[in-house]
């Protein structure tokens, strides 16, 4: 029952995709099987029909991309009239002794019509149709699709490069960029094919010639041996049949090879070929007033075919005329609707520049870091950074766009935030940077400078001085990897600018995908996307990541139901992540030394505060904050050289204000609230600050 039922569902296929196949088992077994006259008929007829409608279809073709499989037409029209003609010449041979018409009536019309009683002019008008087909235009077309299929493969790489160069600009999205490449790649593989494909229609005129020959001579001998027939009736039947036939088969031939010919040398563009002859004529409005007048000085010349040339003179100026009234009538109706008040059409919407959320600009001596394209090595690093972001933060920063600027200094790169610059550095591309971790090293010849990343000692070194840096104890790395590590600092700092309006909307839809019904529930009744992207951008700023938007909308959605404040819904939210956000922190150690708050002084903290998030601007005693931000900088700086987390802990109260004031001075502070920490914790202060304020 198994077998059958497949059985069924093979024959159910749909028969479209079985009828190419078909088609072309039925085009070779016409070379075997006999076929009888009305038959040849038909299928002669739709020969002719066919190669009409593959010219017409050339000369419609804006671009080879509407006929990508015009090499593939090429050969099975080729094979139909070699198949044609097989079975022609088996019917001619077996049946020619009873007449022109044994083949049938569309080659005896043929040879009678174009023949006109002449067998030499018969003869001489076959090879000259051949020779016109397999000399001029078949071989014309072959050598222009080879040289085509040359300067597409040579213009290979500047194509991809430039797809490239758009693409890592902004100019187009990554799915347009793989579309154009597949093009570039279609391209070549379509002249290549077309230059192969030359080659059936020559070979098809050489046969065309031999059937003609076969058809004649074996027709006089099977008619005169075996039927009877005496030479002059056997010359007349079989060199009727042989010339009608291959000339039945020739014409098709030739417009087949026409259409090849249009094909490879029109030049792609937006208009078709009949548009292309139009734009040819109305720019040679002159000219057309010139050919007339030269045609009618030929027909005053006496003893020139008057009529003729003054008829085609007068046809020529009449042309010229229509065209140069039409070219007026097209400007004056141009200039009437480009019109406009004065000052107005000045500028337009497009004039308004778009400014990119993240953008990289080098100068002329850092472009080299990106001439390979994807290829290049910064350019694969920015892609890496964008996908750890991805998953380590948990939303789709924008993408990076790298662009020149010729006003930088030479060595000096930028990056630029919402069109405005939020930091700078220097790389030397011909050299290293050696940064020197905490610690003492040995020094090593260079230019000394900071690292631009992290603000850690660091010396430009050449590059045969990177095995003894390293032995040294240095951290040795490339021009490309100093820009990109810069990238990864800044966005992490600045995670929460990134994530805009457009950006939410996507991360809703996305995660709607796995909790459409948390997703259904909550946005927008209990939480509109405004105050989602608002609640995230605090987390974000805060260091918190984002992956777990299940429960940042739960929680969102349930305080908001409570009339909480946004910067109230902070501290919940982080109760609730607080898992996530130790292990962010201090990874898998189980003992955290950090540093701590003095009570008295967390007090009163507490007590400028209130009953707000944040304490308000003012509310703390200057000297106090100042005290703050000088202990605050001094621990951070203590705990990361002694490679610690530079962490503060202190109260649930107090924390998001301290939090922001510690990050003032040092961006990478991580200021915790006791609770958060697990109850298994093993805490060791390293330093207690603001003692003395006590």
């Amino acid at each position: 029952m198994a077998v059958s039922r497949l059985g069924f569902l093979r024959l159910s296929m749909p028969l479209s995709s079985a009828a190419a196949p078909l088609l072309v088992l039925l085009v070779l077994g016409m070379m075997l099987l006999p076929l009888p006259a009305l038959v040849l008929d038909g299928l002669f007829t739709f020969n002719i029909g066919v190669s009409m409608l593959v010219l017409l279809v050339a000369m419609n073709m804006r671009s080879f991309k509407d006929f990508v499989s015009f090499p593939t037409i090429l050969l099975l029209t080729t094979l139909l009239r070699l198949s044609l003609n097989v079975a022609s010449t088996r019917v001619v041979l077996l049946n020619g002794h009873t007449g022109t018409a044994a083949a049938g009536h569309v080659i005896e019309s043929f040879a009678e019509f174009l023949i006109g009683g002449s067998y030499a002019v018969g003869v001489v008008v076959f090879l000259i149709l051949t020779i016109i087909n397999f000399v001029v235009i078949t071989k014309g077309a072959g050598r222009v699709a080879e040289v085509a299929a040359r300067f597409a493969l040579d213009a290979m790489p500047g194509k991809q490069m430039a797809i490239d160069a758009d693409l890592n600009t902004g100019a187009i999205r990554e799915d347009e960029a793989r579309k154009r490449r597949a093009e570039v790649g279609q391209e070549a593989d379509f002249y290549g094919s077309m230059d192969g494909a030359s080659k059936f229609v020559r070979g098809d005129a050489i046969v065309g010639i031999l059937i003609l020959m076969i058809n004649l001579i074996g027709g006089v001998i099977v008619g005169t041996l075996q039927h009877g027939l005496d030479f002059s009736t056997a010359l007349q039947t079989y060199a009727t049949l042989a010339i009608g036939d291959g000339l039945v088969a020739q014409v098709p031939a030739l417009i087949i090879s026409t259409a090849a010919g249009i094909v490879v040398t029109r030049v792609s563009t937006d208009d078709d070929f009949s548009a292309q002859l139009g734009q040819l004529v109305a720019v040679g409005g002159g000219s057309f007033f010139m050919v007339a007048m030269i045609l009618g000085l030929l027909g005053l010349i006496p003893g020139m075919p008057h009529l003729a040339f003054l008829s085609f003179a007068a046809v020529f100026g009449a042309l010229g005329w229509a065209i140069v009234r039409r070219r007026a009538a097209a400007e004056a109706s141009a200039a009437a609707a480009t019109a406009k008040p004065a000052g107005a059409g000045e500028v337009d919407w497009n004039d308004v520049p778009v400014i990119e959320p993240l953008c990289l600009e080098l100068p002329y001596r850092l472009i080299a870091l990106v001439d390979a394209g994807d290829d290049s090595d910064l350019i694969k690093r920015i892609r890496a950074i964008r996908k750890k972001f991805v998953g380590e933060v948990g939303f789709l920063i924008p993408s990076v766009h790298i662009r020149d600027n010729l006003q930088l200094p030479a060595e000096v790169y930028r990056f630029l935030l919402f069109g405005a610059e939020v930091a700078r550095g220097q790389v030397l591309p011909d050299r290293l940077l050696a940064i020197d971790p905490p610690g003492s090293h040995t020094p090593v010849e260079g230019i000394a400078v900071r690292d631009p990343s992290y603000g850690m000692p660091a010396t430009w070194i050449t590059r045969d001085r990177r095995s003894a840096a390293m032995a040294a104890g240095y951290t040795v790395v490339e021009p490309a990897v100093v820009i990109a590590t810069h990238l990864d600092h800044l966005i992490a700092q600045h995670a929460h600018e990134l994530l805009g309006r457009q950006e939410t909307h996507e991360l809703i839809e996305h995660f709607k995908t796995r909790f459409p019904k948390l997703v259904e529930e909550t946005i927008p009744k209990l939480v509109q996307p405004a105050q989602l992207q608002r609640v995230l951008q605090l987390l974000l700023e805060e260091g918190v990541t984002v992956r777990d938007l299940r429960t940042v909308l739960e929680i969102t959605a349930e305080q908001l139901a409570r009339n909480v404040q946004l910067n109230d819904i902070v501290t919940p939210l982080r109760h609730a992540l607080r898992r996530q956000i130790v292990q962010d922190v201090f990874g898998e150690l189980t003992e955290y030394r950090v540093a701590g708050l003095y009570p008295d002084f967390e007090r009163l903290i507490e007590q400028a505060v209130g009953t707000e998030a944040v304490a308000p601007d003012g509310a703390i005693e200057p000297n106090l904050a100042r005290r703050f931000l000088e202990e605050v900088a001094g621990a951070v700086d203590e705990l990361e050289t002694l490679g610690h987390a530079p962490v503060l802990l202190c109260g649930q109260r107090t924390r998001l204000t301290l939090s922001r004031l510690a990050r003032r001075v040092r961006p990478q502070a991580v200021v915790l609230a006791m609770s958060e920490l697990p109850p298994t914790a093993k805490v060791e202060f390293q330093r207690v600050l603001c003692q003395r304020e006590g």
